[in-house]
């Protein structure tokens, strides 16, 4: 993956975290899992620690969204 563009200037691809430890990344335009930072940030959930988290990605923001609508439903009754 080095060399491959990350969408940042100047920027490449980098699968790994600092500890060295493969990153993955679930493209919601393609519907894919990706392995390091290769589609440009707008086009990237994550990262993700295994690429089954990455593939759970819409389901994880769902459940967080449900969790923070019921957060502020029940702020707003007091």
């Amino acid at each position: 993956m080095s060399g491959m563009s990350d969408g940042r200037a100047g920027g490449t691809a980098d699968s790994t975290a600092d500890g060295g430890a493969p990153q993955y990344w679930f493209n919601p335009r393609t519907r894919e899992v990706e392995e390091g930072m290769v589609s440009p940030w707008s086009d990237r959930m994550g990262p993700y620690p295994t690429r089954e988290a990455a593939e759970r990605a819409l389901e994880t923001a769902e459940g967080r969204t449900d969790a923070w609508d019921e957060e502020d439903r029940r702020w707003r009754e007091g």
